[in-house]
């Protein structure tokens, strides 16, 4: 079971980075009526969320800029932004190198325990691979939402 979790990881990460090819850069900035960011904000939030769950999961140093935190964590939003956010291309090398990333990922790695689990409002995750599965559910809500923007901004 543990191996399917990395393969879903693998064929995630490659529709949202497949998904944002098709996306020009004007396009990225365009916030549709009803949101409260854009598709460069969710992109940003995913790399953002999955950097911060891998280190919690296995303890892989931090491979994002530092400010990624300022835009992209949760409660952010572009509105508020006072400094320039990453190009197009830069956000998908990043979703490119966590791709590559989850490759050193092994079965066994998921079955750890966490140092202490990890609470998030009413869950709790013990184990890396529970942290890492609600990860990639994470992900996919957010490929969700950019898909809606897309309909819209095209």
């Amino acid at each position: 079971m543990t191996q399917s979790i990395i393969r879903t990881g693998n064929v995630l990460r490659s529709i949202v980075i497949g998904q944002l090819q098709e996306v020009s850069e004007s396009q990225m900035d365009i916030q549709p009526e009803g949101f409260r960011n854009t598709v460069r904000w969710n992109i940003g939030h995913i790399v953002y969320w999955m950097d911060k769950y891998v280190s919690l999961s296995f303890g892989f140093p931090s491979a994002i800029p530092l400010q990624c935190e300022a835009l992209f964590n949760s409660g952010t939003k572009p509105s508020d932004w006072a400094e320039t956010p990453p190009p197009k291309e830069e956000l998908i090398g990043m979703l490119t190198a966590q791709l590559s990333r989850l490759a050193e990922l092994t079965p066994e790695m998921l079955e750890r325990k966490l140092p202490s689990p990890y609470a998030m409002g009413p869950f709790s995750f013990v184990t890396a691979g529970d942290l890492f599965n609600f990860a990639l559910m994470h992900e996919a809500i957010h490929l969700g939402v950019i898909s809606s923007q897309l309909k819209l901004v095209k």
